[in-house]
């Protein structure tokens, strides 16, 4: 039977892919910025991860920083998480949102943008939780939150296709297999699964004629904001949240009831 220590007030979040000023990312971290949450980024654009955590660091009055790396590529994850541990309060938080879409149909789909797609989305999900998970495991303490996204849960039917799809279905099982693993050590590991939300990652800024297709099957009506998802992030990030574990929570306005 395990027992879950003080949660402390001294602690960091890792978020990956979170330097885009309209991304899901800067948005959670700036949210659990104003929870307390010291905060590291870290992106493939090195500069703009800086960048984001100077704005954060200045706007929230906290510890932050951003440091440059490729989530695919063990070695560069190795060295980022390692300035991280060496610079930051211990790391008890990780949010694996760094992820690249794919809107080619099947049939033209090449090994190589298959492969790219499940390297950033679920390769680097594997490699950052194995590299924060040894610190977690000594400290008895940790929350993982990986992003899937309603188009696993679905089969697509959004702007990505099959490829981004199986990526992103393949973080549910990822997350529940992991969560039986860790949970002897107080580690809870969720997935958190989007619908339509108005970032770019979908083919560009969404107009006002692409938000209001996407929201016609919809029952809240809208596409979801950064801000909403930012809000369930941040939740099971929180020392409320340390009696679940292994769930997919979908955050879509009703487009897909589960």
């Amino acid at each position: 039977m395990t027992s879950a220590p003080n949660f402390p007030a001294d602690r960091t979040v890792v978020l990956t892919g979170a330097a885009s000023e309209r991304g899901i990312g800067r948005s959670t971290a700036d949210k659990l910025a104003s929870l307390g949450w010291s905060v590291a980024i870290v992106d493939i654009d090195a500069d703009a991860a800086r960048t984001a955590a100077s704005a954060i660091e200045s706007a929230r009055g906290i510890r932050a920083i951003g440091v440059g790396a490729d989530v695919s590529d063990k070695a560069s994850v190795d060295a980022a998480i390692g300035e991280i541990e060496a610079t930051m309060p211990p790391i008890v938080g990780l949010v694996n949102l760094a992820g690249i879409s794919s809107p080619t149909e099947f049939m033209s789909e090449t090994v190589e943008a298959w492969d790219r797609v499940f390297a950033i989305n679920m390769r680097g999900s594997f490699l950052v939780s194995q590299r924060v998970l040894g610190g977690m495991i000594d400290r008895k303490l940790g929350r993982i939150v990986s992003i899937s996204s309603v188009s696993a849960q679905r089969g697509g039917g959004t702007y990505s296709k099959v490829a981004y799809s199986a990526s992103k279905a393949a973080i549910i099982g990822f997350t529940r297999a992991l969560a039986r693993e860790m949970g002897e050590h107080n580690i809870t590991v969720n997935a958190v699964a989007p619908g339509p939300i108005d970032t770019d990652i979908m083919g560009g800024t969404l107009t006002d004629e692409r938000k209001s297709e996407m929201s016609a099957d919809i029952l809240m009506g809208r596409v979801g904001t950064r801000d909403d998802v930012a809000a369930l992030i941040s939740f099971l990030l929180s020392a409320d949240a340390g009696y679940i574990t292994a769930a997919t929570y979908d955050i879509n306005g009703g487009l897909q009831v589960s």
